[in-house]
């Protein structure tokens, strides 16, 4: 009785462990997830960043 019950977890083990349906949809969301948390540490950065880019780009078209 013991040995089916086990066999028979051991047997849903495997099936879970072999089956990589979802893997392509967890990989995207780890992904997005370190994306979301570097743009949340590097914030004050990146606005900074932005702002002188766009400022470069008003200066140069105003020049034109």
């Amino acid at each position: 009785m013991v040995k089916s019950v086990l066999g028979r977890i051991r047997d849903c083990f495997a099936d879970v462990s072999c089956d990589d349906r979802g893997i392509g949809v967890v990989e995207v969301i780890l992904i997005l997830v370190v994306l979301i948390g570097l743009v949340v540490i590097f914030r004050d950065n990146l606005n900074s960043l932005v702002s002188t880019i766009f400022g470069n780009i008003t200066e140069e078209v105003q020049g034109i």
